[in-house]
C-alpha cells in the first residue's frame, strides 16, 4: 500500500503535470490558432493579392494546410525522441520552436513589400509551427495520462484537449479586440501583426512551467527497467498496426468537425452571411468558451460509460448537425447557435480522444504511436478540410456538399472505434506503486 505522503506526491505531480499541459498547449495553439484565424480574415489579401476574394482565402489555406502537411515530420521526429529521451525535454523543445516560428511570422514583409519572398517565407515559417505541433501533442497527452491513476484517465487526459479551444478563444479575443479597437485599413496594415509577436510572452510563461516539471512516472519506471525502444517508429509500424490505423481513423472526424466550425466558418460568415469580422470571431469566441468546460466534462463521461460511447455519439450528433447547420445559418443569432452546437458534439469526441487514442499502444511505444496518429490524421482531416471547403463553395455554392463531407468524414471516425480497443490493460499503463 502507498503512504498518504507518497498519495501526496503523487497528487501534486498529477496537478503540476496538468497545469503544464494545459498550458503549453494553450500556448502552442494560440500561435497556431492566431494563423488559422488570420488565414480566412487577411492572409488572402496581404500574401496572396490580385485574385478573386475566393481564390485569395483558397491560397491562404494552402499555407494553412502545410502546418498539417508538416506535422507527421514533427511526430516522427519528436515522438521518437519522447520515447527515447524522454516527455519533459521534448515537450520544451516543441514549445520552443512553435513560439520562434510565430514570432517571426508577425514581423515577416507583404507580398506589397516583398513580393513572392513574403508567402515563401510564410509558408516556410507555417510548416515549422507545423513540425512543433507534430512533436507536442503525443508529449502533453502522456505528461497528465501517466500521472493519472486507472479509471481517471479520460479526465486527465483532456488537459491538453482544452488546450485547441482555449488556444482558439486566445487567438480570436485577441484579434477581436485589435479589429474593435483599429480601423480596416491599420488591422490589415500592422494590427494582425500584435497577435503574432504577442506568442513571445506566452511562450516565455509556458517555457517557465514545463522547466520546473519533472519526468512522468511511466517514463521512469521504463527507464528503470531498461526497457526504452531503440526503434519506436519501425517498431510501431511492425507492431502496432491496427492500433495506429484505428486511432488514425478515430480522429479523421473531429479534426474536420473543428475545421469547419472553429476555422472556415469564420470565411463563410464573411462571404456568404455578409457578416463583419468581429461578428464572425465573436461566434468561434462564444463556441471555444463552451468548450473550455465541456471537453474535461466529455473525458469524464468517457471514463464512467466508456470512450467509444460518448465518442461516438460526438460523430453521430456531427453529421446530423452538419446539414442542419446549413439549413439555418443566415445571421448572427443563428451562426452562434451553429457553431456552438457544432462545437458541443466536437467536445464530444475530443474529450475522450486522448486516452482513447493513448491507450491504443504499449507504454513504452506510446509517444511515438499517438504522434503518428495524431499528425497522419491532421493530414487526412485538418489539413485538406478548409481547402476542400473553400472549393466546394466555390463550385457548387451551397454547404450542403460541406456537409456531406463533414458526414463522411464523422463516418470514418466510427470505423476507427470499432477497430480500437475499448478494454485496457492498467498493467500495461500504470505504474506498479509501494
Amino acid at each position: 500500500m502507498s503512504s498518504p505522503t507518497t498519495d501526496t506526491t503523487e497528487r501534486r505531480g498529477l496537478y503540476k503535470a496538468f497545469a503544464a499541459s494545459l498550458s503549453g498547449t494553450s500556448l502552442e495553439w494560440y500561435d497556431f490558432a492566431v494563423y488559422s484565424s488570420a488565414a480566412a480574415l487577411v492572409f488572402g489579401d496581404l500574401f496572396f493579392p490580385g485574385s478573386e476574394p475566393l481564390t485569395g482565402t483558397l491560397q491562404a489555406f494552402g499555407t494553412y494546410a502545410v502546418g498539417y502537411i508538416a506535422r507527421p515530420l514533427g511526430g516522427i521526429f519528436f515522438g521518437r525522441l519522447g520515447d527515447v529521451i524522454g516527455r519533459k525535454r521534448v515537450l520544451v523543445a516543441t514549445l520552443l520552436l512553435i513560439g520562434v516560428a510565430t514570432f517571426f511570422i508577425g514581423l515577416l514583409p507583404t507580398h506589397a513589400q516583398a513580393g513572392a519572398l513574403a508567402p515563401t517565407l510564410l509558408v516556410v515559417l507555417r510548416f515549422a509551427q507545423g513540425v512543433g505541433v507534430g512533436g507536442e501533442w503525443g508529449g502533453a497527452v502522456l505528461l497528465s495520462s501517466e500521472f493519472s491513476q486507472p479509471g481517471q484517465r479520460g479526465f486527465w487526459a483532456s488537459a491538453a484537449q482544452v488546450g485547441p479551444p482555449l488556444g482558439t478563444l486566445m487567438a480570436n479575443g485577441v484579434l477581436a479586440l485589435l479589429a474593435g479597437l483599429l480601423s480596416e485599413d491599420q488591422f490589415l496594415s500592422w494590427g494582425w501583426r500584435v497577435a503574432f509577436l504577442l506568442s513571445a510572452v506566452l511562450v516565455a510563461f509556458g517555457l517557465l512551467i514545463r522547466s520546473k516539471l519533472e519526468e512522468t512516472p511511466v517514463f521512469k519506471e521504463l527507464e528503470a527497467r531498461g526497457d526504452r525502444p531503440t526503434a519506436p517508429v519501425t517498431e510501431v509500424l511492425r507492431t502496432q498496426r491496427r492500433p495506429l490505423i484505428a486511432a488514425i481513423l478515430a480522429r479523421v472526424g473531429p479534426d474536420v468537425l473543428y475545421a469547419m466550425f472553429a476555422v472556415f466558418v469564420l470565411t463563410y460568415a464573411t462571404k456568404e452571411l455578409d457578416l463583419s469580422r468581429g461578428q464572425a470571431v465573436t461566434a468561434v469566441l462564444i463556441g471555444s468558451a463552451c468548450q473550455v468546460a465541456l471537453i474535461p466534462f466529455a473525458g469524464y463521461l468517457s471514463d464512467r460509460y466508456g470512450r467509444r460511447l460518448v465518442y461516438g455519439i460526438g460523430a453521430l450528433g456531427g453529421a446530423v448537425w452538419s446539414v442542419v447547420f446549413f439549413a439555418i445559418a443566415s445571421s448572427l443569432g443563428t451562426l452562434v447557435i451553429g457553431v456552438v452546437i457544432g462545437l458541443v458534439f466536437h467536445s464530444l469526441m475530443y474529450g475522450p480522444q486522448a486516452a482513447f487514442v493513448s491507450e491504443q499502444f504499449t507504454a513504452r511505444l506510446r509517444y511515438t504511436g499517438s504522434s503518428l496518429a495524431y499528425t497522419f490524421a491532421g493530414v487526412i482531416g485538418g489539413a485538406l478540410a478548409p481547402l476542400a471547403f473553400t472549393y466546394f463553395l466555390a463550385k457548387a455554392g451551397t454547404g450542403y456538399v460541406i456537409a456531406l463531407y463533414i458526414v463522411v468524414a464523422c463516418a470514418v471516425t466510427l470505423i476507427g472505434l470499432r477497430l480500437g480497443r475499448a478494454v485496457v490493460d492498467d498493467e500495461d499503463l500504470a505504474l506498479s506503486r509501494a
